[in-house]
């Protein structure tokens, strides 16, 4: 095989990118912590309006955990530098909040609930932009504007408390509504999607497999002949399927449910489905997306609960149908409810901004730290110390390479846990592990902005997995008409690609942690043309044979990389059952003096409401008096 040179994939031309090395960082950091933190000057987009320098969301290259958003994080946590002398501001607040994702701003919301709409808040932030995974992507150089999912995707309104419930219809949230508006069904809509894509440099040829889809009851007998895969392990995957049979028929539900629990799903295709490596390797990026991990980290009881093909083989009767998950959307993920908080907080940056034009409206960040008014937001600040104090708490943060220090009546850290024991070094030596118990599933979503979808039309495809690659799957990003916005399912036109997966680990990291370690540590030494190096060869290879061309029809790239992604939620194979009150993330979540946690990570799961419940139950921990 003959890999196509840079310049033939169109590497040479000029596209907007921000192109770090993590390693070149940490290098800047050792040198000169403050200088390396001012980060660098953004390049000019395509388009003269709107301007990246004035609106994050628009910029491209290298984004999510940016270059300068995590340096001094990982100084602290990593190499136990210490944040000494801040300079003191003369700034008093009721509330400072370290983190301005949902959780954060959900936290300011429910402080002016409790204590009032006369509150003096603070909400700091180490990025650039506010959000924190609720990323919005905007892309203008198609000379229309379209949006993209550059972290937290959806709603899942099944599952929300009455806190929630509430929280959402003060914003002017009608789930109801959005899903009413919401074609998409993550690529799923094209005659031959989903279909699976094998490529050359990994199973030795270049074939696209339309109507592919590994879920139960499987692909027809004549797809799987065309995977390159052995003639046995054809035959082996066809019997797989075929299969009825209870093979834990000698035991008990609950025995079953237990073995079922403590075998790792590749395990169990290997012993009880009668499949080799070459056929479940097929598999083993599978949940890269939705979980942010190997199948080997999950058992196989969690493999069949998010829908992959087995319990046709333990007695159960596997229901086929209704796979479309029916979560609500904004066309540009949870970015517009982040955008919808901060126009409610914040009203001077977004006047008129509700829930049936947010997708559509522009934020002045400039309003967001406004001297005077009740509710600032800083950017590009990130928290290093919060301490309990006799009159309160004292907040220290680094902004454009200076130590700063605020006070405030109380403080709430929606900041993941892990960075946590080292933000607040006082905090007893149990909450401390148990706030160190969490490792994040790294998670990225690579946005590529095509020219049309010419090439996908002739292809009938719309969503594609790519088990030989660095992302497992790829999907269009259309037919979410919400927020005022319009992008149809059936526009030709300009379409963002979502690249949606983790980074799988070595072989040799064998546990969880070993494993999310590794991943995030693989994620942050990739630079950002690496990214594009390999989106660009996925495309060619793809697409090429159907006229698509990748030195001309590729128009932007945004790499949304969060080595810390997911919130970490317990399975099966590596934690505990604990009794009620008694599991790590209970335990980290203790108000600390006038110090409360809200996250999802306080709530041992990955979701939008989680984020929620928890800022509500942070802001309720609070005391009422300072002292």
């Amino acid at each position: 095989m003959s890999r196509k040179s840079d310049k033939a994939l169109g590497m040479h031309r000029p596209i907007d990118r921000r192109d770090f090395l993590h390693g070149a960082v940490a290098s800047a950091l050792a040198l000169s912590l403050p200088a390396s933190l001012a980060g660098a000057d953004q390049p000019p987009q395509a388009t003269a309006a709107p301007r990246p320098e004035d609106y994050p969301p628009v910029r491209t290259g290298l984004r999510g955990s940016h270059p300068g958003s995590f340096e001094a994080a990982h100084a602290l946590a990593r190499e136990g530098r210490s944040f000494d002398n801040p300079r003191d501001l003369d700034e008093h607040y009721d509330l400072v909040v370290a983190g301005a994702g949902i959780s954060g701003l959900a936290a300011a919301h429910f402080y002016r609930e409790r204590f009032g709409p006369d509150a003096r808040i603070l909400l700091l932030d180490n990025h650039d932009d506010f959000g924190g995974h609720a990323k919005r992507n905007e892309f203008h150089q198609a000379g229309k504007m379209r949006l993209s999912l550059g972290g937290t995707h959806n709603l899942e309104w099944w599952e929300f408390s009455p806190t929630v419930k509430a929280f959402l219809d003060t914003h002017g949230v009608d789930t109801d509504a959005m899903r009413a508006k919401r074609q998409f069904r993550y690529g799923r809509t094209a005659p031959n999607s989903p279909a699976m894509w094998f490529d050359e440099e990994t199973y030795g040829v270049n074939r696209l497999v339309p109507r592919c889809d590994l879920a139960f009851p499987g692909p027809a007998v004549e797809t799987i002949d065309q995977l390159p895969i052995s003639v046995a392990g054809r035959e082996a995957l066809k019997a797989f399927y075929r299969r009825r049979d209870n093979v834990l028929a000698d035991r008990d539900e609950e025995a079953a449910e237990a073995y079922l629990r403590s075998l790792a799903y590749p395990e169990f295709l290997r012993r009880h489905g009668g499949l080799s490596g070459e056929v479940t390797q097929l598999f083993d990026k599978a949940a890269h997306g939705s979980w942010g991990v190997e199948m080997r980290a999950l058992s196989a009881m969690e493999a069949f609960e998010t829908g992959l093909p087995g319990v046709h083989l333990v007695g159960e009767d596997p229901d086929s149908e209704g796979r479309d998950y029916p979560v609500a959307m904004w066309p540009d993920g949870n970015a517009s409810l982040a955008r919808l908080q901060v126009a409610r907080l914040i009203p001077a940056a977004a006047p008129g901004t509700d829930a049936g034009n947010v997708a559509l409206a522009r934020f002045d960040y400039g309003k967001l730290d406004e001297p005077g008014a009740p509710v600032r937001l800083r950017l590009n600040a990130t928290v290093v110390n919060a301490s309990n104090s006799v009159d309160g708490v004292a907040v220290t943060y680094l902004k454009d390479g200076e130590l700063l220090r605020v006070n405030a009546r109380h403080c709430v850290l929606g900041c993941y846990n892990a960075i946590i024991p080292h933000l607040c070094p006082e905090l007893p030596e149990a909450q401390k592990t148990a706030l160190a118990y969490q490792v994040k599933h790294p998670l990225v979503l690579t946005n590529v902005l095509i020219r049309n979808t010419d090439a996908l039309d002739r292809l009938g495809i719309d969503a594609v997995d790519c088990p030989g690659r660095l992302h497992a799957s790829l999907f269009t990003f259309r037919g979410i008409n919400t927020g005022g916005y319009r992008h149809d399912l059936d526009d030709s036109g300009p379409v963002s690609l979502v690249f949606w997966g983790t980074i799988s680990p070595p072989p040799e990291a064998v546990d969880i942690k070993a494993q999310l370690r590794a991943s995030r540590q693989a994620m942050l030494e990739l630079a950002f043309e690496d990214y594009e190096r390999e989106v660009r060869t996925v495309l060619d290879g793809l697409l090429g044979p159907a006229g698509f061309d990748v030195a001309r029809d590729v128009l932007a790239i945004t790499v949304n990389r969060w080595p810390h992604g997911y919130a970490y939620e317990y399975l099966d194979l590596w934690d505990e059952d604990w009794p009620e009150g008694e599991a790590p993330h209970e335990i980290a979540r203790q108000p600390f003096g006038r110090i409360a946690i809200a996250n999802s990570d306080a709530g041992a799961s990955a979701y939008t409401h989680v984020a929620i419940d928890e800022a509500y139950r942070a802001v309720a921990e609070l005391p009422d008096q300072a002292t």
